[in-house]
């Protein structure tokens, strides 16, 4: 009987790789399966392989407005030129994934993510969604007279179709909304977030800032049947009262401390450690928010760079008696349970815990 020396080796190489997925699964406290995916510019990924990941970061942002953006506005090489070796001085510190947090008509460029992510080899996330903060300003026109179904739609085929012509599909949903109440506008937002996230799996990421509106995009989250595990907290820093940190990471929503490429690193510490304490170590995203290129402004404007969590913020978490453990749990396993996409109904979820 012959033997196809090659096809044994594909099999054979098959079967050592989904051994080692398996068993970094494990590590990680990802149950192996199918439906623990994110989606890269450059597509399916386990999320297994993230490995240390910074969820909240810009490679450009152009704050012209919604009614003024255009792609014209700037170069992708220059651009590319004046990113990459940010990116590169990440990668050196173990980054191995970063997710570009500039929704659309605020710069949002795939094409531009995509260059980015081949040319550093990194695995970049974008993102689909509209930015309500700032007055609306960064809006498109139809978000003010369609529907959250509507709305959902365009979001929805994106995820299903790929972005503007492209074949690269959104990773997260990222919203904005202003620090006060949510407006009835702001509300239509994270409804269409809520249809979007049913549909696809996808993770919703609501620049929120202060407590009142978190909590009201939970409850409305919720109301939609979305639970609170598919929404993070975005600048949850804003809000000075750590004991809704607590409340909010025991609902199961991700407390997302990420403006650390600005600074206040004893109080991104002193969050960071209050969360611990509550055993809520496990609900924790960190990263820079920095970056990033701005259009018009002379060579791309000053940068700032992706690394202080290592350079700064890591050393104090030690100091405070963090491990290498707790850093991975931070860094690694955190962001893969949070994006890792799959639908996360809130009944289905407080079934779960009722049979317990």
């Amino acid at each position: 009987m012959s033997v196809n020396k090659n096809s044994w080796y594909v099999k054979s190489e098959l079967s050592r790789r989904k051994f080692i997925q398996s068993a970094v699964a494990l590590l990680f406290g990802l149950k192996s399966s199918p439906s623990l995916f994110v989606i890269t510019v450059n597509g399916k990924i386990s999320a297994t392989l993230m490995g240390t990941t910074l969820i909240h970061e810009h490679f450009l942002v152009d704050f012209i407005g919604a009614d003024k953006i255009n792609y014209n506005r700037w170069q992708t090489d220059e651009v590319v030129r004046k990113v990459l070796p940010y990116l590169l001085e990440a990668k050196k510190q173990g980054v191995k994934t970063i997710l570009d947090c500039t929704p659309a008509f605020l710069g949002r460029d795939v094409t531009l993510q995509k260059r980015l992510a081949d040319e550093s080899r990194l695995h970049i996330l974008t993102n689909t969604g509209y930015y309500g903060a700032v007055g609306n300003k960064y809006l498109p026109a139809h978000a003010f007279t369609e529907t959250h179904q509507q709305i959902a739609k365009r979001w929805i085929s994106e995820f299903k179709n790929g972005i503007e012509q492209t074949t690269i599909k959104p990773g997260f949903i990222k919203i904005g909304v202003d620090e006060r109440h949510l407006s009835e506008l702001h509300q239509k937002l994270v409804k269409a977030a809520a249809l979007t996230h049913l549909e696809t799996g996808l993770t919703i990421c609501a620049h929120t800032g202060k407590a009142i509106p978190a909590f009201e995009e939970i409850e409305l989250l919720q109301k939609m049947n979305v639970h609170p595990s598919a929404f993070v907290w975005t600048h949850a820093q804003a809000e000075l009262d750590k004991t809704l940190h607590i409340k909010a990471a025991r609902l199961g929503a991700w407390v997302s401390l990420d403006g650390i490429g600005w600074g206040d690193f004893e109080q991104y510490a002193d969050s960071i450690e209050n969360l611990k304490s509550a055993g809520l170590l496990n609900k924790v995203l960190i990263s820079h928010d920095a970056g990033w290129y701005k259009p018009g402004e002379k060579d791309g404007g000053s940068l700032t760079g992706y690394t202080n969590v290592f350079t700064e913020l890591i050393p104090l978490l030690r100091k405070r008696g963090f491990t290498s453990k707790d850093i991975q749990q931070l860094l690694v396993k955190n962001p893969a349970q949070a994006f890792a996409i799959r639908v996360r109904k809130d009944n289905q979820i407080k079934n779960k815990e009722a049979e317990k």
